[in-house]
């Protein structure tokens, strides 16, 4: 989940967007402005991309839940 500096989430999503291993971006309301789906291969790997993802100006705050198949 991401916060973004408020009237930023259009550029936000932009850039969100461009990030390779982000496979869906979803705007909501609420805390967080979007939750973001990665798909990657280990934990290094989504450490990077929410680095990546930190990285962007207009992001203020992330919250990291990850999930597993059953």
């Amino acid at each position: 989940m991401v916060k973004v500096v408020p009237r930023e989430e259009k550029s936000a999503y932009n850039k969100l967007s461009s990030i390779n291993g982000i496979r869906d971006i979803f705007h909501v309301f609420g805390e967080y402005d979007f939750i973001v789906i990665m798909e990657v291969e280990g934990l290094s790997a989504l450490n990077k991309l929410v680095d990546s993802i930190r990285d962007i100006q207009a992001v203020t705050s992330t919250q990291t839940i990850v999930g597993a198949e059953l």
